[in-house]
Parts: structure tokens; sequence; C-alpha cells
């Protein structure tokens, strides 16, 4: 069945398009996996999957054409049957239901008349909280709709009606909820500030911190800043896997799971930091290490890493590799993750050589199909100036460039005597000139500032005059 999919003209025209292609199944269960989620995330989810393997395409279809109709997002029902249609024609659930299509249109109608009634009755009788909460329940049906525009509007709307900071925190992290839909990045990042800026004291803004923290890392990561994403995700605290639902959203269940934080955070950590800030930030993390504890393939390739067994490392990440592309949100930015990866790997593995074989290098580092060869790999490392060597194709080596420590000894040395001449000749101009008395001394006590010229010129003309009987002037 897998492989009657691999050649239907869904994926033939998705691999036409450059689009990725995973042909080998993954390692996790499907049904395991996505009972983690719920809400438009588990559709979403089910989706990717099932665009992107052919192996898993079928159930991933399935299920999630059997979850859109359970809710009211008619053209995600539609679009998902085209989809299937072209992977399984034959199959019952690829046909549309057009009864189905045409009764739920006509209830999402009716349900957003009467929504929208009932908010202008509440601009009419101006209650602020009946106007807030009717925009509030508008969003929710625009959201539940799959219009994000619209949702965003009307949570925007709330702004001027909210009465107090945690009506503005909720409706900001509302407005998060439906950015991360439209996997806006920008606009999370902006409304994450806001609420971090709101003034939120005690209970509440402990409840939100972890919360904040793991979606500012889902953020930068899906932005290709690996480094604050993988602060944000090791500082998030454990807490985050049992907090209580903030804005009336489960965050756990609906945007990303603990295991989740703990595979971003760890390959954003090995995409970006060196092995003394893995171990010391990282695995010593007591709050990531309940994390990582939920993902132990996560933490063995950061220890492996960190005892500088690089190929170890990299064949750990390479299993799991048609995992990370079926996760919606890791897929567009794993062949990134996985590419600092290996660079990193390779320019430590060769610093402690003077030469190492390309033979060697190519056992160690197995061609992963973006350059022909090794060669090629550590050509455009060179060209980039990530790594500093040099390839003889004669002998096959690969060769540290050559170094003179004694040239370096003596600029040192010379550069260390010159300082010392310059820092003398301050010295000894500074005692000369007192010695000429070419200083201003504080004022004594009793003297009046009238005085002070005088005896400012004074004390110069007897400094001159001392200045020209040690150079031998009458």
């Amino acid at each position: 069945m897998a492989s009657d999919a691999a050649e239907a003209p869904f994926f033939q025209k998705r691999r036409l398009q450059g689009g990725v292609v995973v042909k080998d199944p993954p390692k996790f269960d499907l049904e395991s996996y996505i009972s983690n989620y719920d809400g438009f995330t588990r559709i979403d989810r089910l989706h990717h999957i099932g665009s992107h393997s052919p192996y898993l395409a079928t159930d991933a279809y399935r299920t999630s054409i059997a979850e859109a109709k359970q809710g009211k997002n008619v053209k995600l029902y539609l679009a998902l049957v085209e989809d299937y249609s072209q992977i399984a024609p034959n199959d019952p659930a690829a046909l549309i239901d057009t009864a189905w299509a045409e009764e739920k249109t006509r209830k999402v109608q009716n349900e957003q008349d009467k929504l929208e009634h009932e908010l202008k009755s509440y601009k009419n009788n101006l209650i602020k909280e009946s106007i807030r909460m009717g925009n509030e329940d508008i969003g929710h049906f625009y959201y539940a709709c799959g219009d994000w525009g619209n949702a965003h509007k009307a949570y925007l709307r709330m702004r001027e009606h909210c009465t107090s900071t945690k009506h503005l925190a909720d409706m900001t992290l509302r407005l998060v909820f439906v950015s991360i839909a439209q996997k806006s990045w920008m606009t999370v990042q902006s409304n994450l500030a806001k609420v971090d800026a709101a003034q939120l004291k005690g209970e509440e803004k402990t409840k939100l911190d972890p919360l904040l923290s793991a979606l500012t890392g889902l953020a930068h990561m899906c932005l290709g800043h690996f480094r604050e994403a993988a602060t944000s995700f090791v500082n998030t605290s454990p807490a985050f896997l049992t907090a209580e639902p903030a804005a009336g959203i489960k965050w756990q269940r609906e945007v990303l799971t603990g295991n989740d934080i703990a595979v971003y955070g760890g390959l954003c950590a090995l995409a970006s930091m060196d092995r003394t800030e893995l171990q010391n930030q990282v695995l010593a993390n007591n709050d990531f290490r309940n994390f990582l504890e939920l993902e132990p393939h996560i933490r063995r390739a950061m220890n492996l890493f960190c005892s500088s067994k690089y190929s170890a490392c990299l064949e750990v990440l390479e299993g799991y590799r048609n995992d990370y592309l079926l996760d919606v949100y890791l897929s567009k930015v794993v062949a990134n993750i996985y590419g600092r990866i290996r660079t990193k790997s390779i320019v430590q593995y060769f610093i402690p050589f003077s030469c190492v074989t390309l033979e060697e290098m190519a056992s160690k580092f197995q061609p992963t199909g973006e350059y022909a060869s090794i060669e090629d790999e550590l050509e455009a490392m060179i060209n980039d100036r990530t790594l500093n060597a040099r390839i003889d194709l004669v002998d096959r080596l690969l060769i540290s460039p050559p170094t003179n420590p004694r040239y370096n000894v003596h600029s040192a040395a010379l550069s260390m005597a010159q300082q010392y001449d310059h820092t003398l000749q301050l010295r000894l101009t500074r005692l000369n000139m007192l010695a000429a008395g070419f200083e201003i001394r504080p004022e004594k006590s009793g003297h009046s500032r009238d005085n002070a010229p005088s005896s400012f010129g004074e004390g110069l003309g007897a400094g001159l005059r001392g200045l020209g009987s040690k150079m031998g002037l009458s």
C-alpha cells in the first residue's frame, strides 16, 4: 500500500516541485504520537504527515478527514479530501460528503449571524464586559472555522474593553494562538513580548513564565535563530508539563508537548553551542533534565558530542531524521540544524590533527546526499572559512595550514617591548613636568579666589626660572 501511495500523482507532483517526500517509515507509531495533541494542531500535524510520508499517508488522511468532520472548518475538510483523492481515489474517505458540507456551511452561517446579532445588542447596551465576551466568542468561532484573519481582528477588538491586566494577557495569548496557526512567527514574538510586559504579579506570572519561554523558543526556532531558541527551551521550567490552561487553551496539547521541547531544545543547542556550553548549560541543567528524560536519544546524542564521539552522535541523529521531517514545525529547519551540527563535528574532529586522510574523514562522516563526496563538502567549508585547512588531492590528505611558533613568540615579545617603551616615555614626561612645576596644585585653605591667579602666575614663573637654571641659562 505504501509503495502504491509513493507513486500516486500527489507525491509525484510534490517531488517535481522540489518538496520533501519521506520514503522510509518513521520510528514513531502514528496513533500513539497523535494522541498527545488536541485541537487544530492535531489535524495540522496529521495533514503534514500524510502529505510528506507515503507510508503513513492513508492512515493520516483518514484520521484527519474524520477529525475535520467533527469541527466547523469546511474548507479544511474539502482540502484534505482533495489531497487524499490524488493518493487513494478508490477509498470512500476520498469522496466529498456533499450533504455534510452543505449542512455544515448552513449551520456555520446561522451561528455567525447569531453571534454578530448578540454582539450588536451588547454594543447598544454599552456594557464593556459583555462587549469583550461577545468579541471573544466571535474570535473563538472564526478560529474554529479556520478564518485566522477575522479571528485575529475579533480578538484585537477586545483590547479597548479589557478591564484588568489578566484580561489583556488572555487577549494577547489568544493573538499568539492565532498567529501560531498562521505560522506568522514575527507576530508571535511581538505578542509574546506584550504578554511579558504586562504587569502580572504573583501566581499568574509564575504560571505564564514557562509557557512564554517555550513559545518564545518555538518562534525563534522557526525563524532560524537557533541560539536564542536553545536558550529559551533550556530555561523552560518543568512546571510547563503540569500547567493549567491559560486563556482557555491547554498549550501542552494544542501547540507543543514536553517531548517537543526536549527535541527542539536539544537540537537547537547542538546546532549553536560548543561542548562546554552543552555540558554546563544543558546537560547539567536540572530543569531541562526533566524534558530530556522524555527523549533519551537526544540526551545520548549530546553526551556523545561532549565526549568527542562525533560520528556516533551524527549516527544517532540520522536515525531520527525521518521523524523530524514529519514534524510540522521542525521539518523546515531540520536540514539547517543537521548541517550545522555536522559542520561543527567536522571542525572539532580535525582540531587535534596536523593532517588526516580523506578516506578516514569519509569513514567518520558518511555523506548525507547534500554533497557528492567528502572532498566537495570539505572544499565548501574551506571556501566559507568555516574550516582552516587545505586539501592535498595528490596524497589525498586534509592538511592543517603550517604555523610558525617562533614568529608568533617574537611578534608578541616585540609588541610587549613597544608597549613598555611607550609607557616609560609617558612616565618620564610626567616626572619632568612635575620637576618643572607644570602642575596645578589645589588651593590652600585661607586663600581667597582673588589671589588664585597671581599665585598661579608666580608659581608658573618660578617653575620656568627653575627650568632655565637647569638648562644653564641665567
